[in-house]
């Protein structure tokens, strides 16, 4: 039956700048060199799956999902071709593949392929030296839209996924994680090392273990296509929600934008599989701060509804004072400073009534009053790129948060040091600020984040106006001398804003 172009191969086959026969011989190769030497495609074939919809049968999605992958240097999944998933033929809209545009959302027992798949194609790129040069964010809307209904089901309903699924949709070119049973001391392991990864992320960046969590989260998904027991299953969906977000915002960290993306989608699956709906909230909360870091507040504000909405009545109330001052730092940049400040002062009452940080959530213990006075200095700051009166009021929070930090979140510091200089040169005081300035970037030599790079560049625009100032015309020579190129992982965010 005739469905209609699929535009999403369309599209992709034009990026990649094959012609269909070259395309077909590819497939031929492809298929062969993994096993399925009988496969012959051709001229005409593609033709049907690109200008008719046809879907092809199984392993066909999963080779050509291998080949843009390489082709394109970023992960390419068989939703993003627009395929159907094996066993679910004619769910295909409008060449979409899954069930909801950008294939955001997928039946319950398919998310531990879909895990599976996505980071077996990022350890590809990663080994292979290929960074993702195109691609685009979905918007935040979308991203609601094809959640809202999901998140708001009984995750307790969801069955545990069959393990011949999730080797039908491993992806070629890569060795399969038999599916074995796992116990208690195995799963403690894992959420060990995600301590581990998240310390090593929070101080040194995420540059430099993304390629580590991608990995352990490829292999908690080939263990989460055996049967364990409830408890189990549980606990393991919880250190995947963990592993994915900590990919997601590693990824983020260093420029990889439409991969991040998909990753704290994957994460929100992942925590909600797992009956942990705060958690799916969290998720969603930082693809909304990776919206606002990317300029696209009004998106943020979408997601942060969907994270407010989805995450159930046992959300604690910092967690609700750590979204809270989300949502008031995309208010910050779209100049609503009443709305601001009143969400921010919701967001002060929940904080100071709920527990310490030992009462909360592994993943929540780093919001502590430091980090609450952070994104505080932070809202301030961008508000006062639309009201400069609000630059006092940054300066006394991101001092406050300098005063708390603990040792190990050296990033974050970066950051109180950014927002206060930024702070210091809009209130006109470019002493103060040129003191800032500099112990941030003496800090940033060690740390692998580009969006600390990101905000010092928001800063440096600030400089022009003193460049006739002897202190900030050295400050200014020095941060130019500094500054990295934007390298081939910066492309994909470009392409994304």
């Amino acid at each position: 039956m005739n469905r209609g172009p699929n535009t999403r191969l369309a599209d992709l086959f034009g990026l990649a700048g094959w012609s269909k026969g070259e395309l077909a011989r590819l497939v031929n190769r492809k298929a062969a060199a993994t096993g399925h030497p009988q496969l012959a495609t051709d001229t005409s074939r593609v033709r049907r799956w690109i200008d008719m919809g046809e879907s092809p049968r199984d392993p066909v999605p999963r080779v050509l999902a291998a080949l843009f992958t390489e082709r394109l240097g970023r992960v390419v999944t068989i939703e993003d071709l627009g395929f159907a998933r094996p066993g679910r033929a004619g769910r295909r809209q409008d060449g979409g593949g899954g069930d909801t545009p950008g294939g955001l959302s997928w039946a319950p027992d398919r998310t531990a392929a879909v895990l599976t798949e996505f980071t077996g194609m990022d350890l590809m790129l990663n080994r292979r030296g290929l960074m993702g040069a195109s691609g685009a964010l979905t918007a935040g809307s979308a991203i609601s839209t094809a959640l809202r209904d999901w998140l708001r089901t009984d995750s307790a309903a969801v069955p545990a996924p069959r393990s011949a699924d999730a080797a039908s949709t491993d992806p070629v070119g890569f060795d399969r994680y038999e599916a074995a049973p796992i116990g208690t001391q195995e799963i403690e392991e894992l959420e060990r090392s995600v301590e581990v990864f998240r310390a090593w992320d929070a101080s040194r960046g995420g540059g430099l273990q993304r390629k580590a969590v991608v990995g352990q989260l490829n292999e908690v998904g080939g263990m989460l296509a055996y049967r364990h027991p409830d408890h189990l299953r549980r606990r393991l969906w919880g250190v995947a929600a963990n592993l994915a977000v900590l990919a997601g915002w590693m990824s983020h960290d260093v420029g990889l934008e439409p991969t991040a993306q998909k990753y704290f989608v994957i994460a929100a699956h992942a925590a909600r599989e797992g009956g942990d709906l705060p958690r799916a909230g969290e998720a969603l909360s930082r693809a909304a701060r990776q919206m606002i870091h990317l300029g696209r507040p009004d998106e943020a504000l979408d997601l942060m509804k969907l994270a407010r909405a989805g995450s159930g009545e046992e959300m604690l109330p910092r967690t609700r004072a750590m979204l809270h001052t989300i949502e008031a730092w995309a208010q910050a940049a779209m100049g609503q400073g009443q709305a601001m400040r009143r969400t921010l002062g919701e967001a002060e009452e929940l904080f100071v009534s709920g527990k310490g940080p030992a009462e909360q959530p592994t993943w929540m213990q780093s919001f502590d009053e430091a980090d609450m006075h952070g994104m505080q200095a932070l809202a301030y700051r961008t508000l006062a790129d639309h009201d400069a009166a609000a630059a006092a009021t940054a300066q006394r929070h991101a001092r406050r948060a300098l005063d708390l930090r603990r040792g190990g979140y050296e990033r974050s510091q970066i950051f109180d040091y950014l927002s206060l200089a930024s702070a210091c040169f809009i209130a006109r005081d470019p002493e103060q600020a040129d003191r800032y300035a500099r112990l941030a970037l003496a800090a940033m030599g060690t740390n692998s984040s580009h969006r600390t790079w990101d905000r010092l560049r928001e800063m440096y625009r600030l400089t022009g106006q003193y460049a006739g100032h002897a202190r900030i015309g050295d400050l200014r020579a020095e941060i130019e001398h500094a500054m990295p190129r934007r390298a081939a992982a910066g492309k994909e965010r470009g392409a994304a804003i």
